[in-house]
């Protein structure tokens, strides 16, 4: 049920929880009045700084709250580091004063209404894809922006899809709708102007079994 949460001279649009229901309405003061509700005393330091912008920027690249192993693992800090910041938990601590939370599992929706996806997945209907023995998709015309967004979770990409993931997917789907059959992995690199290294970090699963098969697409012999 929401609630409004008055800090300062701003009101705040909360879940009750003191979650914001709005990630964009988030500024430094929201976090820094809500360090005494989360038992952190003496103010923010740098060290907490640097996790809740690191929540902040991951959000506001990517559409999700990261995960705590992938703070942890980007920060180089342990867990005994995090539970020292945050002793009420990642998420009801550094997630919070982040102005996130990821008890949704997937894309924000209110990001991708800014980042103009053409549609919010609706992962509480689950949808059935006709996938072949490697997980490619049976038939390229089935293809969603939702079995793209489920494939980079089953793949366990490092990061969720963001504008530069889009625009290589887009790109592989329009060729293959204009010409009936799938670019080169030099071509995509020569056409949208980035490096294999660029590549590979997108889609470290590979052209083939990353990129192509994410786009919903498959080379058949």
């Amino acid at each position: 049920m929401a609630a409004f949460l008055q800090l300062k001279d701003k009101t705040y649009e909360t879940d009750g929880d003191d979650f914001l229901e709005n990630p964009y309405t988030w500024d430094e003061t929201f976090a820094e009045e809500m360090a005494d509700r989360v038992n952190i005393s003496g103010g923010l330091t740098a060290s907490h700084w640097g996790v809740i912008y690191f929540i902040r920027n991951t959000f506001m690249e990517t559409g999700r709250c990261p995960g705590v192993y992938q703070t942890l693992r980007n920060l180089k800090l342990r867990t005994k580091d995090l539970k020292r910041l945050f002793p009420t938990g990642y998420l009801r601590g550094a997630c919070k004063l982040a102005g996130l939370t990821y008890r949704a599992q997937h894309i924000h929706p209110l990001w991708l209404e800014k980042t103009g996806v053409d549609k919010i997945p609706d992962f509480s209907e689950k949808r059935v894809y006709r996938v072949d023995a490697y997980g490619f998709l049976v038939d390229p015309s089935e293809w969603d922006e939702d079995f793209a967004l489920c494939k980079s979770e089953e793949l366990k990409m490092p990061e969720s899809l963001t504008h530069e993931h889009w625009k290589i997917i887009r790109f592989l789907r329009r060729r293959f709708q204009e010409t009936g059959s799938i670019p080169t992995v030099y071509a995509t690199c020569e056409d949208n102007g980035i490096e294999i290294e660029d590549l590979e970090r997108l889609f470290p699963d590979g052209y083939h079994r990353g990129a192509v098969k994410v786009s919903g697409l498959r080379i058949i012999s």
